[in-house]
């Protein structure tokens, strides 16, 4: 099964190595049909720690690193 790859905006350093990234999406209302956008923070491993805040991103799906990580960081 292959690796989902999503890309957004760091919006936050969150202590050693750890990035949140801010993704943002187009989608359907399921009534009205209007295009709408719905946003979601993913938690990130950055392993050179050299991303900072406002900078676009590329994240891949990853085994397990923590409580709340499961993506890393590919730029």
């Amino acid at each position: 099964m292959p690796k989902r790859i999503l890309s957004g905006k760091v919006i936050k350093k969150s202590g050693n190595k750890t990035i949140s990234v801010l993704v943002t999406r187009q989608t359907t209302h399921p009534i009205y049909k209007k295009i709408i956008r719905v946003s979601k923070k993913y938690l990130a491993h950055d392993v050179d720690n050299n991303t900072s805040v406002g900078e676009s991103v590329k994240i891949q799906e990853t085994k397990p690193l923590s409580k709340s990580k499961s993506w890393e960081v590919i730029k």
